[in-house]
């Protein structure tokens, strides 16, 4: 056991995030997303929302600095500038967590998939709020 870690961060999670450079992607998808169909390792976060989700991960993984946009969500087809509870949350965490506004942009569903092909990692969580699919852009310490 290890102090002042997350307890959803469990070992081989820890070790994936530390492997990620800088720049690379974190996906970060809800229950429906088709995360295995890329290859890349699937984390089993199915039992936590987005908050929760978030909340561990942001507590270790830095969000690039460096980019206009370290976050970008999955569009809502149909109302593209709708932002639902799940993004709302991601929002206030990596506020909080980067001690600055963190901009989130916005993606086509078709476009988020291209997006998420050189993902390094997907954590796949239980969030039953639908396109709740965000791709996270890994920062420096």
């Amino acid at each position: 056991m290890l102090k002042n870690v997350h307890p959803l961060l469990t070992g081989p999670l820890l070790s994936l995030l530390d492997r990620m450079g800088h720049g690379d992607l974190l996906g970060l998808v809800d229950r429906n997303f088709p995360a295995h169909r890329y290859g890349a390792p699937v984390i089993d976060f199915r039992g936590v929302d987005t908050g929760q989700a978030v909340d561990a991960l942001l507590s270790v993984f830095p969000l690039d600095g460096f980019v206009d946009e370290a976050v970008h969500r999955m569009e809502i087809d149909g109302s593209p500038d709708e932002i639902t509870v799940a993004t709302e949350r991601l929002q206030k965490a990596a506020d909080a967590a980067e001690g600055r506004p963190v901009r989130i942009a916005s993606v086509e569903r078709f476009a988020f998939y291209e997006m998420a092909k050189p993902v390094f990692a997907f954590v796949h969580t239980g969030e039953t709020v639908p396109y709740s699919c965000y791709l996270l852009r890994k920062g420096v310490v």
